[in-house]
């Protein structure tokens, strides 16, 4: 066992219906003043109404902001920001997929003190304290509840990272009530996310420990065991649950086992062409698998036992590496997510750009089991395209 750090938020509530705690759990952050960050959509949805008529039914001010946009850009944060310090809010509640988290978790640090976001940027740069923190998803996706990473749009195209301990939240709420109105192709594309976390965390190069084996492990069981149980009937409530709990374990795992070249080749597709995140992670997923598998096979095929319905599976590890490939992209066409570049308006002369703009993601390639390259990344969209 190699010696590793684990990080993670204060405290985790895991159940149907513990939104409802909302208020208690501001009270104990002594946070009556409160900044609640989420996107129009859900406000549209009926999603947002009654979590704002709770807190204040409890004598909790709220500042609703839901001026977040998937990608969302530097900008947008820094707007935020400046109106939480000229409302005097002193709480943050993002609550939202993980746009909406991660610019709550920004939030946080930047009105709580007199940091500046362009300082902020790469491996804990964040200096002094932030508000109190509570983290609350609606999709069972990011897993950004429970990390210490926000992901920004800086300039164009290019996402940037902003990652410290700093950002894990005081509280992270799962609550498979606020994610019934998601509909079945985003739950689809961030199921595959949060299994993504789970096999890029178990992969990692660096940082790869005992822990985040587990966690990974058992969020894989949770998360392609219920995937397809959402997507048929979105009222089964015990599964989106389970769909909640395994992409926060995934989502632990990855924050401490950073995740590699999947990541990496997906983000150049949401900061050019705004493809959502989940998405872009699918379209990805099995072309990087294939080419990991000549290092990584151990490691695949350990996870091969994870996935449903796989049976005893005695063969050769490179076989049973070979299965696990072979099942998630069975998965993938059962849940219909997209499989072609050509089919989301993406020209093929957009590809070397691609492949150049995944390069800038030194910090999750080196992650990567195998070395990408940029011409081994343009072959990587080729074969999707």
């Amino acid at each position: 066992m190699n010696d590793f750090e684990f990080s993670t938020c204060k405290t985790l509530i895991c159940g149907i219906g513990s939104s409802t705690r909302v208020a208690e759990l501001c009270n104990s952050l002594n946070a009556n003043k409160i900044m609640l960050v989420t996107d129009q959509g859900l406000i549209d949805a009926g999603v947002i109404a009654p979590i704002v008529e709770h807190l204040r039914s409890h004598a909790i001010e709220v500042t609703l902001y839901s001026d977040v946009v998937a990608d969302p850009p530097d900008h947008i944060v820094e707007a935020a920001a400046q109106v939480a310090k000229s409302e005097a809010i002193n709480g943050v509640i993002g609550l939202g997929g993980g746009s909406s988290m991660d610019v709550a978790k920004l939030i946080a640090v930047l009105a709580g003190g007199e940091t500046e976001l362009k300082n902020c940027y790469g491996i804990e740069q964040i200096k002094g304290s932030r508000l109190p923190l509570i983290l609350i998803p609606t999709t069972a996706g990011t897993g950004s509840e429970v990390t210490p990473i926000s992901i920004v749009t800086t300039g164009e195209t290019t996402k940037t990272g902003v990652i410290s301990r700093q950002l894990l939240p005081d509280y992270a709420v799962l609550d498979a009530n606020l994610t019934l109105k998601l509909p079945p192709h985003v739950t689809a594309a961030t199921g595959i996310d949060a299994m993504v976390h789970a096999i890029e965390a178990y992969t990692s190069k660096l940082k790869k420990n005992f822990y985040s084996d587990l966690l990974a492990k058992h969020a894989l069981i949770l998360l392609s065991d219920n995937i397809t149980k959402v997507i048929e009937d979105g009222s089964d409530l015990i599964a989106r649950q389970n769909m909640l709990l395994g992409s926060s374990l995934a989502g632990q795992a990855f924050a401490n086992a950073p995740v590699a070249a999947i990541h990496a080749l997906a983000y150049p597709l949401g900061g050019h062409f705004h493809i959502p995140h989940g998405l872009s992670n699918a379209l990805v997923l099995l072309p990087v698998l294939r080419v990991n598998n000549a290092v990584a096979s151990t490691e695949y095929s350990e996870l091969l036992d994870c996935l449903p319905n796989t049976g005893p599976h005695r063969g050769t590890e490179v076989e049973r590496a070979e299965t696990f490939i072979q099942k998630l992209d069975d998965l993938i066409d059962q849940v219909g997510i997209p499989r072609r570049l050509s089919k989301l308006n993406i020209n093929e002369q957009d590809l070397p750009i691609l492949a150049k703009d995944a390069m800038l993601q030194q910090r999750l390639l080196i992650n990567n089991p195998v070395e990408i390259t940029e011409a081994r990344a343009l072959e990587i969209y080729q074969s999707v395209f």
